[in-house]
C-alpha cells in the first residue's frame, strides 16, 4: 500500500544536509519566496557579473552551490557520490545556454561525449542529457519546423547537427547509457521531434536508449505521443519519453498572441496537470515498448505513478520507469522515493558560474511563479529545523 504521507518525512529528505546547509537552504527559499527580492537580486547579479565585480565567490557559496554540482564534471563528483549513498543517481546537465557558433556546438558535443565516458565509469550516472539548441542554431530548427528550405550553408550546418545527435546516441548505446533530449519552444520543436525519432529508430531496437521530452502544458502532446507509439509498434522501435509540465509558458502565450495563432498551451493549471497525468498513465500502460522518465516536483503525480505501479505489479526498480527532480529542490520527493526502492535521478547542472547564471535566474523566477512550490519547500525545511532542535 502506497503511504500518502511518504513525502512528509523530512529526516530522510534532508539526511545529507548539515545544519549549516539546512540553514542556507531555508535562507535561499525565503529569499526566492519574495518576487520583488528575486527581481532586485536578478538585476543586481546581472549588473555585477557584466561589470566584472568580484561576486562569483558569493554566488558560488550561496545559490550556485545549492542548485549546481560544480564548475566542471570533476568538481561535481563529490555531490554525485554523496547522492548515490542514498540511492539517488545523477544526470549531469551542462547548463551553459545561448551559444550560436559552430565551434561552441562542437565544444558542447565533446562535453556530452566526455560525460558519457564518465557515466560508463560510474554506476551513479546512468543517464546523460542535452538540449537540441546546444548542438545547433535555434533558427535552423525553426526553419525546418516551418518547412522553409535551407540554403547550401544552412544545409551543411543542419547535417552537422544530425551528425552530433548521432555521435551522442551511438556512443550512449555502446556504453549502455540513457540519453534524454530536452524539449524547447513549440516553433522549433517539430524539427527536434523528427530528429529524435530518427535516433529512436536507429538506437531503440533492443532497449530504450534515446528519450525525447514531452512538455505536457502543450495540449497536443498526448496525441503526438500516441501517433509516435503507433509508428514504433509498426517499425519495431521503443519509445522513450521524459515527461515534464514545461518551461516556456509565458513566452509561448505571448508569441501566439502576437502572431495571432491558437496558443499551444493548456487553458489552465488543472488542464496541464490532467494532461501530464494522462500521459504518465498511457506510458505506464505500455511499458512493453515504452519507457518513461517522470520529471516532476508534483507530489500528486508521483503518488499516482506509485499507485499505478503497485496496482499493476510493476517492480519499483523496473528500468523502464525513472523519477527525476532538479538538484536543490524537492528533496522530500527524491530521497523518500529512493528509500522506497524506486529509480530516482537528480538533474545536476554544472558549468562556469557566470555561464550558468541564466539557468539559476530561471530557477529562481520559476519558484516564485509556481504556486505553493516555495511554500512547501519552506514548510519542510522549517519542520526539519525544529526536529533537529528537539
Amino acid at each position: 500500500m502506497v503511504q500518502r504521507s511518504l513525502f512528509d518525512n523530512t529526516a530522510t529528505a534532508f539526511a545529507l544536509k548539515s545544519d549549516s546547509e539546512l540553514e542556507r537552504a531555508y535562507f535561499l527559499f525565503k529569499m526566492i519566496s519574495s518576487q520583488p527580492l528575486v527581481r532586485i537580486g536578478t538585476a543586481a547579479t546581472n549588473f555585477a557579473l557584466k561589470a566584472n565585480l568580484p561576486v562569483e565567490g558569493l554566488i558560488r557559496s550561496t545559490v550556485f552551490d545549492h542548485f549546481c554540482g560544480g564548475v566542471n564534471e570533476e568538481d561535481s563528483l563529490p555531490v554525485i557520490d554523496k547522492l548515490y549513498t542514498k540511492g539517488v543517481s545523477s544526470v549531469l546537465d551542462y547548463s551553459v545556454e545561448g551559444k550560436e557558433v559552430e565551434e561552441e556546438f562542437d565544444n558542447a558535443l565533446q562535453k556530452i561525449l566526455k560525460i558519457i565516458d564518465f557515466c560508463d565509469e560510474k554506476d551513479a550516472m546512468p543517464i546523460v542529457v542535452f538540449k537540441p539548441t546546444g548542438f545547433g542554431k535555434f533558427l535552423l530548427y525553426q526553419k525546418k519546423t516551418e518547412g522553409v528550405a535551407f540554403n547550401e550553408k544552412e544545409q551543411e550546418e543542419w547535417d552537422r547537427i544530425v551528425a552530433r545527435f548521432d555521435a551522442v546516441c551511438k556512443l550512449a548505446k555502446e556504453k549502455d547509457v540513457v540519453v534524454l533530449i530536452d524539449a524547447e519552444e513549440s516553433w522549433m520543436q517539430d524539427a527536434a521531434d523528427d530528429l529524435v525519432e530518427e535516433m529512436m529508430r536507429l538506437y531503440n531496437k533492443e532497449k530504450t536508449v534515446v528519450y525525447n521530452t514531452l512538455q505536457c502544458y502543450r495540449w497536443d502532446r498526448l496525441e503526438y505521443l500516441k501517433e509516435l507509439h503507433e509508428r514504433g509498434k509498426i517499425d519495431g522501435f521503443n519509445v522513450g519519453m521524459k515527461i515534464v509540465r514545461g518551461a516556456y509558458m509565458e513566452k509561448e502565450r505571448e508569441r501566439a498572441k502576437e502572431k495571432g495563432y491558437k496558443s499551444p498551451i493548456c487553458v489552465n493549471k488543472k488542464a496541464t496537470d490532467d494532461n501530464f497525468d494522462s500521459t504518465l498513465i498511457y506510458i505506464l500502460e505500455n511499458l512493453s515498448n515504452m519507457s518513461i522518465f517522470i520529471g516532476t516536483h508534483n507530489e500528486e503525480s508521483c503518488y499516482l505513478a506509485m499507485e499505478f505501479m503497485e496496482n499493476h505489479n510493476i517492480q519499483k526498480n523496473d528500468n523502464n520507469v525513472w523519477f527525476g527532480q532538479l538538484y536543490g529542490m524537492s528533496d522530500h520527493i527524491s530521497y523518500n522515493l529512493a528509500t522506497e526502492g524506486y529509480n530516482v535521478a537528480k538533474y545536476i547542472p554544472f558549468g562556469p558560474v557566470k555561464d550558468v547564471m541564466p539557468y539559476l535566474i530561471r530557477r529562481a523566477e520559476e519558484n516564485t511563479s509556481v504556486a505553493g512550490q516555495t511554500n512547501r519547500e519552506l514548510a519542510l525545511l522549517k519542520t526539519e529545523r525544529k526536529r533537529r532542535k528537539m
